[in-house]
């Protein structure tokens, strides 16, 4: 019998067990890995160095408590180790919340990790278990099963008390996102300004587990994303009853954020006076910067890019190709989406990439494999122009062999740090121009 072995070529995404660094993004939180020795450093390396060295954070990186589970948990089992463990986090690190999570070999040898974590839960411990072995798909999935865990077992079976304008936000993933942090900040700004209370739930604007603990009392939830969190909203449904928007298009630029608070602004019926006031003055800035850029735009006597290529997840693709198509006028190529997007939601996002603008489409790769991604590059029919590419680290040979122009925006970020930068809302438009001419400049010292 043969065997067929698969290799992924500079895969952009990480294993289900990469869910640590969502539970690192919420303040005050702290996993416990139940997995064999090196799982949770190489998911640090990957997830904190390798987008844009934001760091560990609070009990990050090498603090990480991990069973480290060798050949002997493997045959005797890991229950007794994973107590351990346990019993010596809660003795060195001071936590509000404290996440079980699995990886392969615990899931393989079937450690009853639920009633082990369910001992420490009855002597009211706050602490959650998630399944989160490897095989079951990447962080975007792991993500989904750690705040669902956190859902159902920490903020669990509480009668919702709804709160008129209070709404949670499910959008970017921590960390796979290097701008998160910026993005979740300008996300929650946006709809303070429109008359919103929100539970932004990661990251330095959150309350952390104080403001887990009120998502059932939330008018509705947000989805802001092309799928990631769509689960969640629809598990928060059946579970509390909450209606749910999802706005698939992560709102880069003026053209879209106004359309985005407008969609919400109705949903959860706000003062449209409100709303308007600030669309307009928000507008009249961003219009202010970009017409006082024209005549580089129109005048510049070199080399512009007219047609882009995003190599980067669903998220920034979409997002990114409406700005540049709608704001910029840059015409685009195939779009290759990283993300791995679960085939229920791929005619989705091909049908908002068949509308970009009027009379403006693009073709959508779904591709894992970033060696295939490059051989489809090659063999587009590039002509006179330079393209524009947006993508990792990993693309910076390709840009060069193209004689392109590229940006760092999606993992793997090796050449840029971040901070709280944001390519979301107005600001981020702004801010994506900038950096899209700056590197374009850059080519002609």
């Amino acid at each position: 019998m043969t065997r067929t072995v698969k290799i992924v070529e500079q895969p952009r995404h990480y294993c289900a067990l990469g869910a640590e660094q969502s539970v690192l993004a919420i303040k005050r939180a702290i996993p416990i890995i139940h997995s064999g020795p090196g799982c949770g450093i190489k998911l640090y390396d990957g997830l904190s160095i390798g987008s844009g060295y934001q760091g560990i954070g609070y009990s990050g990186g090498s603090a990480v408590p991990c069973t480290n589970t060798t050949e002997r948990e493997v045959v005797f089992g890991g229950e007794k180790r994973l107590k351990q463990v346990i019993d010596g986090s809660l003795k060195v690190l001071k936590g509000d919340l404290f996440v079980v999570l699995t990886g392969c070999t615990a899931d393989i040898i079937g450690d009853d990790v639920g009633q082990i974590v369910g001992e420490y839960k009855s002597r009211g411990i706050p602490i959650v278990y998630a399944e989160t072995g490897g095989f079951k798909g990447s962080n975007f999935k792991g993500h989904e099963l750690v705040v669902k865990a956190i859902i159902d077992q920490f903020v669990g079976e509480k009668k919702a008390q709804v709160e008129k304008g209070l709404v949670n936000v499910w959008s970017v993933l921590p960390y796979q996102d290097s701008f998160w942090t910026g993005n979740l900040m300008e996300i929650k700004r946006l709809l303070q300004e429109i008359g919103l209370k929100v539970n932004i739930l990661f990251g330095t604007e959150s309350n952390g587990v104080d403001e887990w603990r009120t998502i059932p009392d939330a008018q509705f939830n947000l989805v802001l994303s092309p799928w990631v969190g769509l689960d969640i909203a629809k598990h928060l449904k059946g579970k509390y009853g909450t209606p749910y928007l999802h706005y698939p298009v992560l709102p880069i630029g003026a053209k879209e954020t106004s359309s985005f608070l407008r969609t919400v602004a109705e949903f959860a019926q706000l003062d449209k006076k409100n709303v308007e006031e600030f669309i307009n003055r928000e507008e009249k800035r961003f219009y202010y910067y970009i017409e006082r850029s024209l005549d580089f735009f129109i005048e510049f006597r070199y080399d512009m890019a007219d047609r882009f290529f995003n190599i980067t997840d669903s998220f920034y693709a979409l997002g990114i190709s409406k700005f540049l198509v709608n704001e910029l006028g840059i015409v685009p190529g195939e779009q290759y989406i990283t993300d791995d997007t679960p085939e229920e939601y791929r005619e989705a996002i091909e049908h908002e990439f068949e509308h970009l603008s009027d009379g403006v489409s693009s073709k959508v790769i779904f591709e894992i494999d970033g060696g295939k991604i490059h051989e489809r590059l090659r063999k587009y029919p590039h002509g006179s122009y330079k393209p524009l590419i947006l993508g990792s680290s990993w693309d910076r040979d390709m840009v060069r062999e193209l004689n392109g122009f590229g940006v760092n925006i999606s993992l793997p970020v090796m050449h840029r740090l971040v901070l709280n930068r944001s390519y979301v809302g107005y600001n981020g438009g702004l801010t994506l121009a900038e950096d899209i001419y700056s590197n374009i400049l850059e080519t002609y010292k």
